[in-house]
């Protein structure tokens, strides 16, 4: 496991989940840092296609590009968009994606991911569209509200909305700095080492970004892209996206609560499901991994199985 810049979440984990093999195509669908894929280039003898809507993340990447000889691609582009970037490689043996912010992103102040630094307020891991800024400055109390409570899940969210609105009267929320005093002023804190803060810019990255949106359309495409007995394994990082994975994965493979008896029979599911779930619980970093890297302890690994016998959808 790497120690400095970044960390490759649950690698082990990963890796023992997608069983690389040799001749197999694998897709990377959140490249960040390269881990993941390097991990897999390494494991067997086979083709990565990677994914990364920051065009930093694509830059960084080219030296292993380079030192893959022809079996590493990048795509730059957001991993919702799998089908049209990289589908025309598959079907993929093993898809995989890690839906925390990457270490780089985190650690580089100018790209206003943490509070931890003091740096403009941006958080936009493509590098375009409406900035944290814009929002912060530019929604309504009640929008602000329904950001921070439905993406943060954060109680006080009212509280908080109400004191970014007064504090932007006396001009614009310009950095991180600025907004993380604003929010520890409004919310009490809770417990040592949990920083009044952090869902609130949970929050904000997520709408941002529109990563549950992301999360939602690829739930509904990635399974569709697996080879018979391919894989598709999903790290996440907080409640939102691990309920929604949890419950889509779930659905696919036919273990959702059955119909109630007043659900008409055209409507109730008769075929058997084309998946099957890994594991029932998901996999939760290791005790060494989180003595060595504390941002995974959220982490939950979940992974879903095509059968064998139902191909990839064209």
């Amino acid at each position: 496991m790497q120690r400095e810049g970044h960390f490759p979440v649950m690698l082990p984990e990963v890796l023992d989940t997608l069983a690389p093999q040799d001749g197999g195509v694998y897709l990377d669908g959140t490249f960040g840092g390269g881990g993941y894929s390097r991990a897999l280039l390494r494991s067997a003898s086979c083709t990565v296609h990677a994914i990364d809507r920051d065009p930093d993340a694509i830059k960084r990447g080219q030296p292993l590009v380079a030192a893959s000889e022809g079996r590493l691609h990048l795509h730059q582009g957001t991993f919702s968009a799998m089908k049209e970037l990289a589908g025309h490689h598959g079907p993929f043996n093993g898809i995989v994606l890690d839906l925390g912010v990457s270490s780089f992103q985190l650690d580089q102040e100018e790209r206003g991911f943490s509070f931890r630094h003091d740096g403009p307020l941006d958080m936009r891991m493509s590098i375009d569209g409406l900035s944290a800024a814009d929002i912060v400055n530019g929604e309504k109390e009640q929008a602000l509200a329904d950001i921070l409570y439905h993406y943060g899940e954060e109680r006080r969210s009212r509280r908080v909305a109400r004191a970014i609105i007064e504090a932007r009267q006396s001009g614009p929320i310009q950095t991180t700095g600025q907004l993380a005093d604003i929010i520890r002023k409004a919310v009490p804190k809770e417990r040592p080492n949990f920083d009044p803060a952090t869902r609130s810019f949970q929050a904000i990255r997520i709408a941002v970004n529109d990563e549950l949106g992301e999360l939602e359309r690829t739930l509904e495409t990635a399974p569709g892209l697996l080879a018979p007995g391919g894989i598709f394994c999903i790290v996440t990082f907080h409640s939102l996206e691990d309920r929604m994975t949890k419950r889509a994965l779930a659905r696919l493979a036919g273990r959702m609560a059955g119909p109630s008896r007043h659900t008409p029979l055209a409507m109730q599911q008769t075929e058997a499901p084309s998946f099957e779930l890994l594991h029932i619980r998901p996999r939760t970093p290791s005790d060494q991994e989180l003595n060595l890297n504390p941002r995974s302890r959220s982490a939950r690994l979940r992974a879903l199985r095509r059968l064998p016998a139902h191909g990839a959808s064209a």
